[in-house]
């Protein structure tokens, strides 16, 4: 389907020489390190697993091979993703940028406006990837499967790591509870690593900074965090009994997830195909005073170990 343009602008007063774009939401998980990067990947990569029973055994004088490996694997696969617009340079001959276009009849696309269409087509890319990342789900068009998904179906995926959660973790007053109890199922070989992550929405960090402030419940007292009220925080790191906060904007309200950083895996052919847009100027290829705007890569998600993570809230 063409791409499909709806302008409603009008031609009066001086052009203030910028385009502005509804707030993107930020792709922090890739952004800010939470997440382990794969580059590279063409088609698949194996992510191999080893565990084992209990191998140290009472001493003796003899090898006794009592012991058991497991190797398993998961498998990688980015998916191959791409944008596609086209436009029109005539719809700019009569707008605040038809200068930009030069005098000739073969126009060009206003430069200010190519570079800010790229600038915007590439967050818009890292949006649709930070969503994808958690949420996502292959049968929507632009979307590959995220972690939340594979969790869901992944029927390894059971018990006490399994917490059904409650639609109320986004709320101060039950914010601390809620994800008390995801620490809690934290197993013990995992609790205490380096890069050990809570990963939580916006919505649930912007509940436990609001409980922190005070006015809520759990013992936090009226003036909160170092008795600063609401003025605690300044946008700096959190944590919870211990273990590091780590906000995913792609999460939904009410899911959270507790795994480390290591075994958490995005997969992708080259890392600077999510940053390279190419706008093509179809006139020297069809005479057209089309422009193209054009982006492709890849990408996927996945995880090692399921027994090591923690999940809250899936479906909810």
């Amino acid at each position: 389907m063409a791409t499909v343009q709806n302008a409603s602008v009008a031609y009066n007063g001086e052009y203030a020489g910028q385009f502005i774009s509804a707030a993107l939401l930020s792709g922090s998980t890739i952004e800010n390190g939470g997440i382990t990067v794969k580059p590279n990947v063409k088609y698949q990569e194996v992510i191999k697993t080893l565990s084992t029973n209990d191998i140290v055994k009472d001493g003796s004088c003899d090898f006794t091979d009592a012991s058991t490996i497991t190797l398993d694997e998961r498998t990688l696969t980015p998916e191959f993703q791409q944008v596609n617009l086209q436009l029109c340079k005539k719809d700019f001959q009569n707008d605040w940028t038809a200068m930009e276009m030069g005098f000739s009849a073969f126009d060009e696309l206003p430069s200010s406006f190519s570079d800010f269409l790229i600038s915007h087509v590439a967050a818009k890319v890292a949006q649709r990837t930070e969503t994808s990342i958690w949420e996502g789900d292959t049968s929507t068009s632009g979307q590959f499967d995220g972690i939340t998904t594979l969790l869901a179906a992944d029927t390894a995926h059971t018990g006490a790591t399994k917490i059904t959660g409650s639609s109320a973790i986004s709320a101060a007053a039950t914010v601390i509870d809620e994800l008390g109890s995801i620490v809690d199922a934290i197993p013990s070989a995992v609790y205490g690593s380096e890069d050990l992550n809570l990963y939580v929405s916006q919505a649930t960090a912007r509940a436990y900074i609001r409980a922190l402030g005070g006015f809520g419940t759990s013992g936090l007292g009226a003036n909160g965090t170092n008795a600063m009220g609401t003025q605690w925080y300044n946008n700096g790191s959190l944590s919870f009994d211990g273990v590091k906060i780590f906000v995913a904007n792609g999460l939904a309200d009410n899911a959270a997830i507790a795994a480390e950083k290591s075994n958490l895996f995005f997969g992708t052919g080259l890392l600077s195909d999510h940053n390279e847009v190419k706008v093509i100027d179809m006139a020297d290829i069809d005479g057209s005073q089309n422009v193209r705007v054009v982006m492709r890569f890849t990408a996927g998600v996945n995880y090692g170990i399921v027994s090591d993570v923690v999940s809250y809230g899936l479906g909810l």
